[in-house]
């Protein structure tokens, strides 16, 4: 099996910044796209940034947060700076892992999430 253990949420003011961890352990062959998920109460989940294509992001968030990876620690990263109130959430570590087999299919795993609360 596959695990994500995220890291790096918390209490921050507005205009602060928090960095987030996501590491990948398990049986794992290769991963494909690494992404961060977000859900605010009474919200749906939704996409902040995934490394796929490139690199892209929600627009609420562009300008602000970055997304990183080291391929080498099966580990991805997201840079949260100039947090605003409205960035509190549950944030969510995404990855697409071929783990069964090198000639198998890519499976979706979720991490357990992290609390970002960002106060005014």
């Amino acid at each position: 099996q596959v695990q994500l253990v995220e890291s790096g949420g918390g209490l921050v003011q507005a205009g602060g910044s928090l960095r987030l961890s996501c590491a990948a352990s398990g049986s794992i062959f290769s991963i494909n796209a690494m992404a961060w998920y977000r859900q605010a109460p009474g919200k749906q989940r939704e996409l902040v940034a995934t490394m796929a294509n490139g690199g892209r992001y929600a627009d609420s968030v562009k300008g602000r947060f970055t997304i990183s990876r080291d391929n080498a620690k099966n580990t991805v990263y997201l840079q949260m700076n100039t947090l605003k109130p409205e960035d509190t959430a549950v944030y969510y570590c995404n990855a697409l892992v071929k783990w069964r087999g090198p000639n198998t299919a890519y499976e979706a795993f979720w991490g357990q999430g992290t609390q970002v609360t960002v106060s005014s």
